[in-house]
């Protein structure tokens, strides 16, 4: 038996398959990779709590795979993918030798990055079956960092994880047709984000955003955080992350400057939050 994440398989004859590639770099990416080989056989069956990409990396073979109630029995070819939203039910299982690369992503940034391209009630779309070649490549590119010990850096791991999210964003998801109850509208989060790029030298505090929204400070940020995919606090991190990692690409002020003008409390606290996020120094930044 494998467990990665909350994904939990094994070979048929109860074995863990053979690990090519796994994990990730000391980064918020929000994506994870696993690269598998199952002998004679695999067998799955869960509901997971994060996004699970399936790419079935071997020649033609029989699967039988379900899916939220549906169940299909085929022969995919190399490259066939496979989409499992957070809390669907879904199993598969095969009698062949099966070579698989699994993406696991996680809600909150893709949640976040559906939000950021106006598309706040965003639901991934399953799929038992396809094909998406641009997918297949970011997969790959992420599956030959991973196996060569992440030696080109956090930063182009975060850069392809990225791609492959927005990819996920423009060709995977659908938006209701009327919008979801206990969701902040379009309009009220781009007047919460225009505020607070208009304020990032100054303290922020929730209950400034709330009433931006109308709302009581303990229920708009319960709002956001499932409109958005993280907490008013983070999202105005957030924020002032990408502010600050713009002028250090600049390079026109020092770090203190930087760190003065995005509202961190110094340039340690700046430092700290660069190397949680993005896993770097703020030098490797620029």
């Amino acid at each position: 038996m494998l467990k990665f994440g909350d994904v939990r398989w094994a070979q048929k004859d109860g074995g863990p398959p053979m690990i090519f590639s796994a994990g990730r770099p000391p980064c918020e990416s929000g994506v994870s990779v696993l690269r598998t080989r199952f002998e004679q056989g695999a067998y799955f069956s869960m509901t997971p709590q994060q996004h699970l990409i399936f790419l079935q990396m071997s020649p033609r073979l029989r699967i039988e795979c379900r899916m939220g109630g549906q169940t299909l029995r085929h022969e995919p070819s190399t490259g066939s993918l496979a989409i499992c939203p957070a809390g669907l039910d879904c199993s598969a299982e095969t009698n062949s030798t099966i070579d698989t690369l699994l993406i696991v992503i996680k809600p909150d940034h893709l949640a976040l990055a559906a939000a950021e391209n106006s598309a706040l009630d965003a639901q991934l779309n399953e799929r038992m079956t396809g094909y998406d070649q641009r997918l297949l490549d970011l997969a790959r590119l992420l599956a030959a960092e991973s196996a060569n010990g992440y030696r080109n850096g956090p930063l182009l791991w975060n850069e392809i994880a990225n791609g492959l999210i927005s990819h996920l964003v423009f060709g995977h998801i659908s938006t209701p047709d009327t919008p979801l109850r206990g969701r902040l509208g379009r309009h009220v989060l781009q007047k919460i984000r225009d505020y607070i790029l208009a304020n990032l030298a100054e303290p922020i505090e929730v209950g400034d955003l709330a009433a931006l929204a109308g709302r009581s400070a303990f229920h708009f940020s319960r709002v956001f955080a499932r409109s958005v995919g993280m907490t008013p606090y983070r999202y105005v991190v957030h924020l002032r992350l990408q502010a600050a990692r713009r002028q250090i690409s600049d390079g026109r002020m020092s770090l203190a400057e930087i760190a003065a003008d995005t509202g961190f409390a110094d340039q340690s606290h700046l430092s700290r939050w660069i190397r949680r996020v993005h896993g770097v120094a703020p030098s490797e930044l620029s």
